[in-house]
């Protein structure tokens, strides 16, 4: 995959990548009338889909240095756009988002919102600048820009911790999706989910990445759109759900009131699995308003923070097509996002209603039992009933499922066909690879760019380099597994550590990195030691050493406890030391310049 003239040609190639697609899924259907069985139709969903991102991961293998970690800064706006929004629809986007919303209601369109918003910030204060910088990765402009190796190694290990807790996320959504799909223990699909994540990325590294990671956006909007346009339609709402969705959450509520949601309370405990009790919950003010704001604050600074979102843009041909691309990553991303909360009612319609052949609550537990859904989600322990009170009826009370599973287990509560649950299957291993890719890439790259090549042995060369960067990929994603097979957290509550993180020890260095010259050295190792420090002791002392909660902060927006005192640290100390030398303080005037060659390029 060389040379302008694939370039030239990537509407044409991936057009012809769709049809193959969509005649793919007609295929499986034409099958599935044939009576081919629902597990054959979604092991040959996981198996094509993977099989295609292994082919164009091998296709884009490379042994140059910027095509490695910049894709060679040729990608179009458009196809950035689209492999930005592959790399930010995770595995707590397409798996977790809408059942987070399933159980939780308002509260938890915090996170739609401030994954959302954190893209204004991108455009705004991050994006053409960093681009104009002209750096491979982010610790390599926080090295260059602040100068000195205890800067550039403080970026590290912040961004190693904030991308290993979200890429624990992704093989966890890889191996329930796996689980399921294949028919394996949990424990051995996170292991299955890893094998497909290095086959796209260790090859070809960004470039590998970022061609695997449009073909995936294609898979995962189509299977995230298809069942809720399908439900919807299915259910007399018409066919734009989204639009529809205020009706549907009305009828939830009414039929929340006949199953006595709010009333009865969980009759037992399945191991981390929740019961539906929790009544629609309205905007509510007070504390739950200053939770809401918290918690989309948390999220939109730590997608301003994220390393492997802002690397993305290091692969466009301009600051120009930077720009750009952050407006179509916000659409292609719209996409997704605007439809999580409709997916989430006709989801819940689904189940609630007893006028429905899907609906279950309300039937006779036997009946319910007796269903291949039910059976198939409990044998690997997602979901569980109990007629706990013994009177043959399955109460609201006596259904649990673990949320990460709404999306994946759609089609089958909605009885639609099988090749709509293979498409979905198919459309989140899509989401949770493509994450996990740009993620693994955004480590290894850090480590051997960063701390190998710039501090270890400066001396290496481009071979010795990549070689490195290939082994810590198979290490991390290794170690990545192993972490994600315990089952720590849910996968949406990790999604939020890896941006705390990120928020609490990056968001200040890089934006005033940017926008204020007098930003010196000691002031960045103050804010991003300080703040990464204060965020993470709060956090374990709420979460493990049973401290209180100042402010109702909790585990999932200890960014508010660690930006305030990254950005204090960093101003007061850049302010008690040495303002930066006229060098650095031009090089600032010169990033913020849209025209002309980049600033590394001008000053080496």
């Amino acid at each position: 995959m060389k040379g302008n003239t694939f370039i030239d040609n990537l509407p044409k190639i991936y057009g012809m990548y769709t049809g193959g697609f969509i005649a793919f899924i007609i295929l499986m259907a034409i099958m599935e009338q044939f009576g081919m069985s629902a597990d054959t139709i979604g092991i040959l969903f996981i198996a094509f889909t993977v099989f295609i991102y292994a082919g164009i991961g091998w296709l884009s293998r490379t042994m140059q240095v910027e095509a490695y970690y910049v894709a060679g800064r040729q990608v179009p706006a458009v196809f950035n756009g689209m492999a930005t929004a592959a790399d930010w629809m995770s595995g707590a986007s397409f798996v977790a988002m809408a059942g987070g919303i399933y159980f939780g209601g308002h509260g938890y369109l915090a996170f739609v919102v401030g994954w959302t918003g954190g893209y204004v910030l991108v455009a705004s204060l991050m994006a053409p600048y960093l681009r104009k910088f002209g750096c491979y990765t982010v610790p390599d402009y926080i090295g260059t820009r602040y100068g000195g190796n205890t800067a550039r190694l403080l970026a590290v290990i912040v961004l190693v911790v904030a991308s290993f807790t979200y890429v624990t996320a992704q093989i966890n959504a890889t191996g329930t999706i796996a689980s399921r799909a294949l028919g394996i223990p949990f424990e051995v699909g996170v292991w299955f989910g890893l094998l497909g994540i290095l086959l796209c990325s260790m090859l070809g590294g960004m470039r590998a990445v970022t061609w695997t990671q449009v073909a995936q956006y294609i898979v995962l909007i189509i299977a995230y759109l298809l069942p809720v346009i399908w439900m919807s339609n299915k259910q007399g709402f018409g066919l734009i759900p989204q639009i529809a969705a205020g009706d549907a959450v009305q009828a939830v509520m009414k039929l929340e009131a006949l199953h006595q949601v709010g009333t009865l309370m969980p009759t037992e405990s399945f191991g981390g699995l929740k019961a539906l009790t929790v009544p629609h919950v309205d905007a509510g003010t007070g504390m739950a308003a200053w939770k809401f704001v918290t918690l989309a604050f948390c999220m939109m600074a730590g997608t301003a923070s994220l390393p492997h979102i802002l690397m993305r843009y290091f692969t466009t041909p301009s600051v120009k097509a930077a720009r750009q691309s952050v407006a179509w990553s916000l659409l292609f991303i719209f996409l997704l996002y605007f439809t999580a909360p409709a997916l989430a009612t006709f989801t819940k319609l689904q189940l609630l209603n007893p006028e429905l052949a899907t609906g279950i609550i309300g039937k006779a537990f036997a009946d319910v039992q007796s269903l291949d859904w039910i059976q198939k989600w409990s044998a690997v322990g997602f979901l569980a009933i109990s007629d706990s009170n013994g009177d043959g009826i399955l109460q609201i009370n006596e259904f649990f499922m673990r949320g990460d599973i709404v999306v994946l287990a759609t089609p089958e509560i909605a009885g639609l066909p099988a090749v709509i649950s293979g498409l979905v299957a198919a459309g989140g291993m899509a989401a949770a690879m493509s994450t996990a890719d740009g993620l693994l890439l955004a480590i290894a790259n850090a480590l051997s760019h960063d701390l190998y090549y710039k501090i270890v042995d400066p001396s290496a060369d481009t071979k010795k380099r990549l070689v490195v960067a290939r082994i810590l990929l198979v290490l991390l994603g290794g170690a990545g597994a192993f972490v994600a097979s315990l089952q720590l957290t849910n996968i949406l509550g990790a999604v939020a550590w890896a941006f705390d993180f990120a928020a609490s020890g990056l968001f200040f260095p890089l934006v005033l990195g940017v926008w204020w010259k007098r930003a010196n050295t000691q002031g960045a190792i103050a804010g991003m030691a300080l703040g990464f420090l204060a965020g993470t002791l709060y956090l374990v002392n709420i979460k493990w050493l049973g401290g209180d909660l100042w402010l109702g902060i909790d585990d999932l927006r200890f960014a508010i406890i660690g930006m305030p005192v990254s950005l204090v640290a960093m101003v007061v100390v850049s302010l008690m030391t040495k303002e930066p030398d006229a060098e650095t303080q031009r090089m600032v005037d010169d990033m913020r310049i849209p025209k002309g060659e980049t600033v590394l390029s001008a000053t080496h």
